[in-house]
């Protein structure tokens, strides 16, 4: 049996170091224990559940992306957004369905709240009221983590062994339908491109909408 002493930070390692290889419905308390060399009810001292463990999976990651984060950010909030957010979707790409681990979890430390104050403070110095700067950050947060989940889904995948989306088969069935058709060359193909051309329309939108009053 292992000796290290086991406690939260190591399980969540461990399970981030699993993921690439088991994706998130692979991954499992009972695999976890295997790599770990304990039993599986020694993991329950720490996570009564999934979902917890999911939680502090998140924090872990939040963690590895806070020291980039905290880098000053840019005073120009466009590129100060920009910059964080393409820091976000690197991150999450590093693991097999990152996003997907990463959202609509519960933070169990306050590792984001440092990051997420720089970035406030660089909004509302441009001219954003406190809860514009709020509302602006949670929507390119939204953006960025939705892009990824369907990015981290639809391929291409190396740890699966596919290409991706299947193009071809997808025209022939929407074969009545040729706008619909011929988007997914652009909703499917480039990831990069298409994260940038969506990022720039959504900064963009709000600085039209939401109230700066500066140009940062």
């Amino acid at each position: 049996m292992a000796t290290t002493k086991l406690d939260r930070a190591l399980v969540a390692r461990t399970a981030l170091d699993l993921l690439n290889e088991t994706g998130l419905e692979g991954l499992t308390l009972r695999a976890i224990a295997q790599r770990l060399d304990v039993k599986a009810p020694a993991l329950y001292w720490h996570f009564k559940d999934k979902q917890a463990l999911l939680d502090e999976m998140a924090t872990e990651l939040m963690r590895r992306m806070s020291e980039d984060f905290l880098a000053d950010p840019d005073p120009d909030w466009r590129v100060a957004l920009t910059g964080s957010m393409r820091g976000l979707r690197a991150h999450l790409l590093r693991y097999r369905d990152g996003a997907k681990v990463y959202s609509g979890t519960h933070f169990t430390d306050t590792s984001y709240a440092a990051p997420m104050e720089a970035h406030l403070r660089v909004l509302t110095a441009a001219g954003f009221p406190p809860a514009a700067a709020a509302r602006a950050w949670f929507t390119v947060y939204s953006y960025t983590i939705g892009y990824v989940i369907e990015e981290q889904a639809t391929g291409p995948d190396p740890a699966r062994g596919d290409d991706g989306y299947d193009l071809v088969a997808r025209a022939a069935r929407l074969a009545d339908y040729p706008l619909a058709a011929a988007a997914g060359e652009e909703v499917f193909r480039d990831h990069d491109r298409g994260f940038e051309a969506g990022l720039a329309a959504v900064v963009a939108g709000i600085g039209a909408t939401l109230g700066a009053t500066g140009s940062g």
